[in-house]
């Protein structure tokens, strides 16, 4: 049996709602900061909204590789004289890179296209929250890094750009 609201409808539709427009807002919220927070809480009676940061020095819970020991990571190549500058679009959060807004549909961003700051060009799926990946440079997109579905970190290279001017 449902829960039932003090008139005798059920509560679970307002419940499904009011958890909708929270993640919603979330969503947007974390779209807007300048870097993913390390704790997020949220509460609804009263509206409680919650933020950490990690400090500069102080400890993260995150497993970290070894810095002698960098496993599956490619060394930064200096750039040539004839190598074109590029411009990499990172992972706003740890999570699921995807390059389409669902299964089946079509890339936000393929190589050749012309992005604009603030364009999107991927989404994290991150604990069941799609975070939008938004281009931060005019470019032309040159490679994409990561493939549809791979598991990312934060700031990972996504995308690499040519810059363009203007």
């Amino acid at each position: 049996m449902s829960p039932e609201n003090d008139d005798g409808t059920d509560r679970e539709p307002d419940l499904t709602a009011a958890l909708d427009a929270v993640r919603r807002s979330t969503l947007r919220l974390l779209a807007d900061l300048p870097r993913p927070p390390t704790a997020l809480r949220i509460r609804a009676g009263a509206l409680t909204l919650e933020a950490e940061w990690a400090t500069v020095g102080a400890p993260v819970a995150v497993a970290m590789a070894p810095a002698a020991d960098p496993v599956g990571v490619a060394a930064p190549v200096p750039a040539a004289d004839d190598e074109p500058a590029r411009h990499l679009v990172r992972a706003p959060t740890v999570g699921v890179f995807y390059r389409a807004p669902e299964p089946g549909a079509k890339p936000f961003v393929t190589e050749g296209d012309i992005v604009q700051p603030g364009q999107q060009v991927g989404i994290v799926e991150a604990m069941k929250l799609m975070i939008p990946v938004h281009a931060d440079a005019h470019g032309t997109v040159t490679e994409v890094l990561r493939a549809d579905g791979a598991p990312v970190e934060y700031d990972e290279p996504l995308i690499a750009l040519s810059p363009l001017d203007g």
